[in-house]
């Protein structure tokens, strides 16, 4: 069953939108070991997390015996409102299986519920509802606008310490429950790449080759859709990474290094000069129409989530979606950080059914739930070392050995930083940019003007 959802106003300190990362450590800038990371996690069938208990101690707010004899309704806030994903949550609420207990789907818009999520939380939100890992959760867990479900925790297997480290806010209590990861990077049609005579390129030079013969051919080189904001912060993250490496790019989301810097000038110098190589009108175009025009080989690459595939059908339109790492920029720094988010579920501060708030959020930390999801979109990766994978896609099991390969594994923008920082600050900063290219000591000035202000708060 679904519900409309509270209104949510609308209003400019707006958290962020759908966005990434995959990475134990906070947004301190610590260097994460891919070893450290997905430690024991890739044997067999190469999921993230050690098998086994973990040994949280049980410090949530209620008795797990409570959740055991949970009853009555539930309410369940997610902002999976696009059909591959929607459909995917119904037949994950369906295979709760509960009787004792009746969960309420409450389903909103995507980028209305990452919009408004400040409003969502002070008001009266579900009991339990999808959010993302990192620093966007610990900010809520300080301001004590999410509930601590450390006991759930305590029954959990096939999660390893890393992803616990994910879930665990700064007081050092947890406060989410990971449930699936994927990757960003360059996706492409094998097909079309076969058929023109393509090769996926290395280096940047070697990528600017490509668009430009792309753009010959009659092609979109690059599909590029900035409509909500947020893709757009995908193209800066990989360019930092690349340019200046994962340690400063840390830190610059930490508010550690200035935006009017020289190095963060050459990002968007370097990113100015394959603006012309990118799909025309972008701030009118949301990802997804962004993505049919890849599907459709009308755009040769699209730099996004893997959860581009949504917008390809089942079977061999799917299987016919492939991808390469950001190509190298600089030699010395490579192509070895990857940005790869985790996504899952929270818990209400104050919900009106914590027991079954719990329950459930323990059944979605399950191997059989996460594969009852995968099985209906196959964009995304479980994080139980438990979970069936045999019927993974040729793109899942590259993507966890693209994410396994990585030195260091990134938030994406509005992960890795204060959410109001990216909301009101990086999203429109990058929508002018993209309007307006060319004047980029400005853009920097005040962007680390405003920063200096939000950071300091």
């Amino acid at each position: 069953m679904s519900r409309p959802m509270p209104r949510l106003t609308s209003r400019p300190t707006s958290e962020g939108a759908y966005l990434a990362g995959l990475t134990p450590a906070s947004v301190a800038g610590t260097r994460i070991g891919r070893r450290s990371l997905l430690k024991g996690t890739l044997a067999g069938a190469g999921l993230l997390g050690a098998a086994g208990l973990l040994a949280a101690c049980g410090s949530g707010g209620s008795n797990p015996a409570d959740a055991a004899n949970a009853s009555g309704a539930l309410t369940f806030g997610s902002n999976q409102s696009d059909p591959v994903p929607r459909k995917a949550y119904e037949a994950l609420v369906a295979g709760f299986n509960n009787p004792a207990i009746q969960v309420s789907t409450n389903t909103i818009d995507h980028n209305t519920f990452q919009e408004n999520i400040t409003n969502y939380l002070q008001g009266q939100p579900d009991d339990v509802f999808t959010w993302f890992a990192g620093y966007r959760m610990r900010f809520f867990a300080q301001q004590g606008l999410v509930g601590d479900v450390s006991d759930v925790w305590s029954s959990i297997t096939g999660a390893s310490e890393a992803l616990k480290q994910q879930a665990t806010g700064e007081d050092g209590k947890q406060y989410f429950i990971p449930f699936d990861y994927y990757p960003w990077a360059v996706f492409y049609r094998p097909s079309l790449f076969a058929a023109r005579g393509y090769t996926p390129p290395k280096t940047l030079d070697e990528f600017v080759a490509l668009a430009t013969r792309m753009r010959q051919d009659g092609l979109t080189p690059i599909a590029f859709g900035d409509k909500d904001g947020w893709p757009a912060m995908g193209t800066f993250d990989q360019l930092n990474l690349r340019i200046n490496g994962y340690q400063f790019h840390a830190d610059l989301m930490a508010g550690k290094q200035a935006w009017d810097s020289a190095k963060v000038k050459a990002v968007f110098d370097t990113w100015r000069r394959l603006l012309p190589l990118h799909q025309e009108a972008a701030l009118g175009r949301t990802w997804q129409e962004a993505a049919q025009t890849l599907q459709r080989k009308q755009a040769g690459t699209y730099l996004l989530g893997m959860f581009v595939g949504q917008q390809f059908s089942p079977g061999a339109d799917l299987d016919d979606l492939d991808f390469f790492p950001f190509p190298e920029i600089d030699p010395s720094i490579g192509t070895d950080a990857v940005e790869a988010p985790i996504d899952g579920f929270m818990m209400a501060a104050r919900p009106k059914n914590e027991a079954a708030a719990k329950k459930f959020l323990g059944y979605l930390a399950t191997a059989p739930a996460q594969a009852t999801y995968i099985k209906s979109d196959p964009t995304v990766i479980a994080t139980s070392s438990s979970a069936d994978t045999s019927g993974y896609t040729k793109l899942q099991k590259k993507a966890v050995e693209y994410i396994s390969s990585a030195k260091s594994i990134s938030q994406f923008m509005d992960r890795d930083t204060r959410p109001d920082f990216a909301s009101t600050v990086m999203i429109p900063a990058l929508q002018q940019f993209i309007g307006n290219p060319n004047d980029i000591d400005g853009l920097t000035r005040s962007i680390e003007s405003q920063k200096k202000t939000i950071f300091t708060n």
